[in-house]
């Protein structure tokens, strides 16, 4: 069993600070690297690690979704739609969790990855190099949708507003999300934030603080059958999300303060490095 003792237990509040940041910035919750340094680097069995993973997922998501809502830049429309299928794929993730080969899973989802990896750095690439990079406007005869939304960019002192597409195959992505958050502790994050900002054309900044709403509740979703097995390590589970608390408040205003199209680069950089990842476990 490992031993939390106070230089293992100010160790894990670091690590859970640089994953609060990861995770509200980019939308990811960071279960990419809580499991594996938990597996990996202090012998946690991986069940428990994924427990524990869901949990700092909520912990982040919590901390950071109400001031995005109040700031506006959450799309909380758009979160609830997907939630519903994202929900269902966690609590169908984590009832699967030990029964399919996750070798198989990992395989397929690496290969994914890499396409979404260079499609985001390319738009970023693009918006760099001709300056900030505005969703087209809608035509003046256009009926908004019901999940077309603005916000205010810091970064730009500007408000940007964007259209809402291609609903029908997002709500089947965040289904499959859902199911990595739930089979694998990953938060879904990962899938959402680039399905966002490429499928459906919403602005990099307002992906990941409706992402960061998403991942949250349906960890939760899955957290609730862990707990229900046991599997949840609370001691090393209140240490992490201490410091992803107070990771995920710092986040929040490099969310504000950053270049969407830097944001864009550091998340496809961020995708890829997960993608060789799961292809080389």
């Amino acid at each position: 069993m490992f031993d939390l003792n106070l230089l293992n237990s100010s160790l894990l509040v670091i690590f859970g600070f640089f994953i609060g940041i990861l995770g509200s910035v980019m939308g990811v919750g960071g279960g990419i690297f809580i499991v594996p340094m938990l597996v990996l680097a202090l012998g946690i069995p991986i069940h428990q690690a994924i427990a524990v993973s869901l949990a700092a997922i909520v912990a982040s998501s919590s901390a950071v979704a109400s001031v995005n809502v109040e700031r506006g830049l959450a799309n909380m429309r758009l979160g609830v739609a997907l939630e519903v299928t994202t929900a269902l794929g966690s609590i169908a993730g984590a009832l699967l969790a030990g029964r399919l080969s996750s070798n198989i899973i990992q395989l397929l989802f690496a290969l994914v990855l890499f396409p979404v990896s260079a499609g985001m750095f390319m738009k970023g690439r693009r918006a760099l190099k001709h300056g900030h990079a505005r969703p087209a406007p809608a035509a003046a005869d256009a009926i908004p949708g019901v999940f077309d939304s603005e916000f205010f960019d810091h970064s730009i002192d500007s408000s940007t507003s964007y259209r809402v597409k291609n609903m029908t195959p997002a709500s089947f992505i965040s289904f499959f999300a859902g199911g990595l958050s739930g089979l694998l502790g990953l938060g879904g994050g990962i899938i959402q934030v680039p399905m966002m900002n490429l499928l459906c054309g919403v602005p990099i900044k307002a992906a990941a603080a409706t992402s960061n709403f998403l991942i949250g509740v349906s960890a939760a979703a899955s957290l609730f059958v862990y707990l229900k097995k046991g599997y949840l390590m609370p001691e090393l589970a209140a240490v992490i999300i201490i410091g992803v608390l107070l990771g995920s408040f710092a986040g929040i205003y490099i969310l504000y303060k950053a270049r969407s199209e830097k944001i864009q680069i550091a998340f496809s950089a961020l995708v890829f490095i997960v993608a060789v990842k799961m292809l080389l476990k």
